[in-house]
């Protein structure tokens, strides 16, 4: 079970923290994926982030790259997606997405069988 929370609505430039937290399974040695995807309105979803439990390497999209940062505390079971220098554009939901196997490709949503509820950013100009 996934736990998204931490969206809101904020001003361009400003930051906000997402928080994804994983119940349910032993994850901290899995070489498994969190992603963060995220859908705008009217439009399909997308990646936006990555990190394997049980290792310290990262993946943006490049949309994000530079701004936002994806961190983990394995004892917690939870992932970060921290976003600064917010745009209008990354106006969405935001999903945790995780499963038990790796994925074939991280950034392919169809390979994440584990989602959490998704939490709205907004950001206004």
């Amino acid at each position: 079970q996934l736990q998204a929370s931490g969206g809101g609505l904020v001003q361009a430039g400003d930051s906000l923290r997402l928080s994804c937290a994983a119940s349910g399974h032993t994850f901290s040695a899995s070489s498994a994926f969190l992603a963060w995807f995220r859908q705008a309105p009217g439009q399909r979803r997308e990646f936006v982030a990555a990190i394997r439990w049980n290792s310290p390497t990262t993946y943006y999209s490049d949309s994000v790259q530079g701004r936002f940062a994806i961190s983990k505390d394995s004892a917690k079971s939870t992932v970060y997606l921290q976003m600064d220098k917010l745009k209008p554009e990354d106006t969405a939901i935001y999903y945790c997405a995780t499963d038990r196997y790796p994925p074939a490709a991280y950034y392919v949503q169809q390979d994440y069988g584990w989602w959490g509820q998704g939490t709205l950013v907004t950001v206004s100009s």
